[in-house]
Protein backbone atom coordinates (compact mmCIF):
# COMPACT_ATOMS: atom_id res chain seq x y z
CA UNK A 1 0.00 0.00 0.00
CA UNK A 2 2.82 2.41 0.79
CA UNK A 3 4.11 1.82 -2.78
CA UNK A 4 0.59 2.67 -4.17
CA UNK A 5 0.44 5.85 -1.63
CA UNK A 6 3.76 6.88 -3.27
CA UNK A 7 2.95 6.73 -6.82
CA UNK A 8 -0.49 8.35 -6.15
CA UNK A 9 1.73 11.46 -4.13
CA UNK A 10 4.37 11.54 -6.96
CA UNK A 11 1.60 11.86 -9.52
CA UNK A 12 -0.39 14.41 -7.25
CA UNK A 13 2.77 16.24 -7.71
CA UNK A 14 2.83 16.18 -11.30
CA UNK A 15 -0.46 17.26 -11.47
CA UNK A 16 0.26 20.22 -9.31
CA UNK A 17 3.25 21.10 -11.45
CA UNK A 18 1.07 21.07 -14.88
CA UNK A 19 -1.76 23.24 -13.34
CA UNK A 20 0.96 25.66 -12.38
CA UNK A 21 1.53 26.04 -15.68
CA UNK A 22 -2.12 25.83 -16.96
CA UNK A 23 -2.60 28.61 -15.02
CA UNK A 24 0.87 30.59 -16.20
CA UNK A 25 -1.14 30.46 -19.64
CA UNK A 26 -4.18 32.02 -18.04
CA UNK A 27 -1.69 34.73 -16.63
CA UNK A 28 -0.54 34.77 -20.60
CA UNK A 29 -4.03 35.01 -21.77
CA UNK A 30 -5.07 38.08 -19.74
CA UNK A 31 -1.96 40.00 -20.65
CA UNK A 32 -2.54 39.46 -24.47
CA UNK A 33 -6.25 39.94 -24.59
CA UNK A 34 -7.51 43.14 -26.02
CA UNK A 35 -10.64 43.83 -23.54
CA UNK A 36 -12.39 41.46 -20.51
CA UNK A 37 -15.41 40.57 -22.50
CA UNK A 38 -12.48 37.87 -24.16
CA UNK A 39 -11.93 36.28 -21.35
CA UNK A 40 -15.14 34.20 -21.40
CA UNK A 41 -14.72 32.72 -24.57
CA UNK A 42 -17.65 29.49 -24.74
CA UNK A 43 -16.39 28.62 -28.56
CA UNK A 44 -12.73 27.57 -26.95
CA UNK A 45 -14.41 26.22 -23.79
CA UNK A 46 -16.78 24.06 -25.61
CA UNK A 47 -13.50 23.09 -27.75
CA UNK A 48 -11.23 22.13 -25.16
CA UNK A 49 -14.20 19.62 -23.56
CA UNK A 50 -14.54 18.16 -26.73
CA UNK A 51 -10.56 17.58 -26.73
CA UNK A 52 -10.54 16.54 -23.71
CA UNK A 53 -13.70 14.20 -24.34
CA UNK A 54 -11.34 12.42 -27.61
CA UNK A 55 -8.55 12.07 -25.07
CA UNK A 56 -10.77 10.42 -22.41
CA UNK A 57 -12.15 7.99 -24.79
CA UNK A 58 -8.66 7.17 -26.38
CA UNK A 59 -7.63 6.40 -23.35
CA UNK A 60 -10.16 4.50 -21.92
CA UNK A 61 -10.87 6.88 -19.44
CA UNK A 62 -14.73 7.97 -17.88
CA UNK A 63 -15.42 10.98 -20.20
CA UNK A 64 -18.37 12.27 -17.99
CA UNK A 65 -15.73 12.21 -14.95
CA UNK A 66 -13.34 14.34 -16.80
CA UNK A 67 -16.47 16.18 -18.29
CA UNK A 68 -16.88 17.50 -14.77
CA UNK A 69 -13.42 17.75 -13.20
CA UNK A 70 -12.77 19.93 -16.55
CA UNK A 71 -16.37 22.27 -16.19
CA UNK A 72 -14.77 22.87 -13.11
CA UNK A 73 -11.18 23.70 -14.10
CA UNK A 74 -12.32 25.80 -17.00
CA UNK A 75 -14.39 28.15 -14.80
CA UNK A 76 -11.59 28.12 -12.59
CA UNK A 77 -9.38 29.03 -15.41
CA UNK A 78 -11.90 31.80 -16.68
CA UNK A 79 -12.47 33.39 -12.94
CA UNK A 80 -8.29 33.56 -12.89
CA UNK A 81 -7.95 35.10 -15.80
CA UNK A 82 -10.84 37.77 -14.71
CA UNK A 83 -8.56 38.66 -11.63
CA UNK A 84 -5.10 38.73 -13.47
CA UNK A 85 -6.88 40.56 -16.51
CA UNK A 86 -8.37 43.68 -14.00
CA UNK A 87 -5.32 43.47 -12.03
CA UNK A 88 -2.95 44.64 -14.87
CA UNK A 89 -5.16 47.23 -16.04
CA UNK A 90 -5.77 48.44 -12.28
Amino acid sequence: MEEVREGVDAVDREIVRLLRQRFDYMDAAARIKPDREAVRDEWRKADVKKKVDAEARRLGVDPDLLNRLYEDLIETSIAHEFERFDAMRG
